[in-house]
């Protein structure tokens, strides 16, 4: 056998490293913890590299994903309970908000509208439960977004989600904003209205509550300054004017299941109840007889809360109740405000500190 000296000084390259620590790997997949412990440390750090490996940057668009394949991917959200940070407590309402799609709906004309819908969905997270996945949430809903809606279907997709996520209470919520074509006053002219609605949905210790709420935007004459201008001209013959400004009220009504309570007739309540609704397509006829609509109905905010309680009270479909009224003050820096009740639903020792804020009619 011949031997040449050179061939035993041939150095290994970064290649046969590679080769090197990729057998040491391999041996490692099928040894045992005691003799992984008896390599020599600088050996066993190899095994654990403390940083990350080179990575591809290149997007592998060929990867297809399987149930085997994601079983491996980690799931922080539904981990054990040792992972739970903070007090270990129930959670009332964990979920998403504010997520947007567009939802078919029926009209009291017997057609529908497709309308973009903000959907909030929550669900009682259990003391000992990490988390939820909430992703799930919105796969629940979208099962159900191509049908058009009713409490019936939003009970559907509570459903769902309930039994998705294990979960005993539960809640969904859908924002809209409702167009219903308005006429003038006068002259003939119609223009389209926009009203904020919600439907709420609320699963709380097996009970279910259908909730429907409106915001109703219209004009408030004060019936002390109508007093007072009116007095100026009989008195002194001095011109003067009361003082009116933009004011928003915000109903939400239980339905009671005694027949469909459709938005147009929550909308007719509301007018009924007040009927300075702010105005559309405008006319100089239009803008004169709106003056004379509210020196005909000069209000009060306490007058508006009770005026549209006595309508949804009056209404079978309609169980406990709230109404938020503020009359945003063209006298004052400030604004008037009234909450009126019904029912334990509603009733609340505390308020939002910025509940009367969101009253504001601002797009």
């Amino acid at each position: 056998m011949n031997i040449h000296p050179n061939d035993m000084l041939t150095q290994p390259n970064r290649d046969d490293a590679a080769e090197a620590l990729r057998k040491l790997r391999e041996w490692a997949g099928t040894a045992t913890d005691s003799e992984i412990n008896e390599l020599d440390p600088a050996i066993a750090r190899l095994l654990q590299p403390t940083g990350y490996p080179l990575l591809s940057d290149a997007y592998p668009e060929d990867l297809k994903t399987d149930a085997d394949y994601r079983a491996t991917l980690p799931d922080l959200q539904n981990g054990p309970a040792s992972l739970i940070r903070g007090s270990r407590r129930a959670i009332q309402h964990v979920g998403i908000s504010n997520f947007r799609l567009p939802i078919r709906y029926l009209t009291r004309a017997g057609g529908d509208i497709m309308l973009e819908s903000a959907v909030t969905g929550t669900v009682s997270l259990e003391a000992d439960k990490k988390g939820i996945n909430m992703s799930r949430i919105m796969r629940s809903f979208y099962a159900h977004a191509d049908k058009t809606f009713s409490f019936s279907v939003i009970e559907a997709a509570l459903d769902d989600y309930i039994t998705d996520l294990d979960s005993l209470d539960a809640r969904i919520q859908m924002r809209l904003s409702y167009p219903l074509k308005v006429e003038s006053l006068r002259s003939g002219l119609a223009g389209y209205q926009y009203y904020d609605i919600a439907l709420e949905l609320i699963e709380s210790a097996g009970e279910r509550l259908r909730v429907l709420h409106l915001d109703y935007v219209y004009s408030s004459t004060c019936p002390c300054s109508l007093e007072l201008a009116e007095h100026a001209r009989r008195e002194r013959g001095q011109l003067a004017t009361p003082h009116s400004q933009r004011s928003v009220a915000r109903m939400s009504v239980v339905l009671t299941g005694e027949g469909r309570l459709w938005f147009e007739d929550l909308i007719d309540m509301a007018r009924r109840a007040v009927p300075t609704e702010t105005q559309v397509m405008v006319k100089r006829e239009d803008e004169q007889a709106f003056a004379e609509l509210n020196a005909a109905n000069p209000i009060f905010v306490e007058d508006a809360a009770r005026l549209f309680a006595r309508e949804l009270e009056s209404d079978a479909r309609i169980g406990d109740f709230r109404v938020v009224a503020s009359h945003q003050e063209s006298l004052h820096s400030h604004d008037a405000v009234s909450i009126l009740t019904e029912g334990p639903t509603f009733a609340a020792a505390s308020l939002d500190p910025r509940l009367f804020g969101t009253l504001h009619h601002v797009r």
